[in-house]
């Protein structure tokens, strides 16, 4: 499993982080973080896997969904392909209560 963040942490630390948000469209209509990429899952797994993000290798990057459930995934996909990945912990409503 990947490293969390919490939503205070990573507020502190946002500058130091690419963060992807990789819920699906319909999810987004409640707010993402601000400065946010949105990438849903399937195509953040397949966009590494693929070599089509590699301008983010090297980077801290941080995913959130939904719960922290795809978030998790997503990030420990990424770490498996190379990536620096953590994920925020309680996905987006954890950052709306930090």
């Amino acid at each position: 499993m990947p490293e969390k963040i919490s939503g205070n942490d990573l507020r502190a630390k946002k500058d130091e982080f690419v963060i992807i948000d990789v819920r699906e469209a319909d999810e987004l209509e409640g707010g993402k973080i601000e400065g946010s990429i949105h990438m849903p899952l399937g195509l953040t797994i397949r966009n590494a896997k693929k070599k089509q993000i590699e301008e983010m290798r090297g980077k801290k990057i941080c995913t959130y969904c939904g719960t922290g459930y795809r978030g998790s995934i997503a990030a420990d996909e990424l770490n498996k392909e190379g990536f620096d990945a953590v994920t925020l912990e309680g996905g987006f409503p954890s950052w709306n209560q930090s």
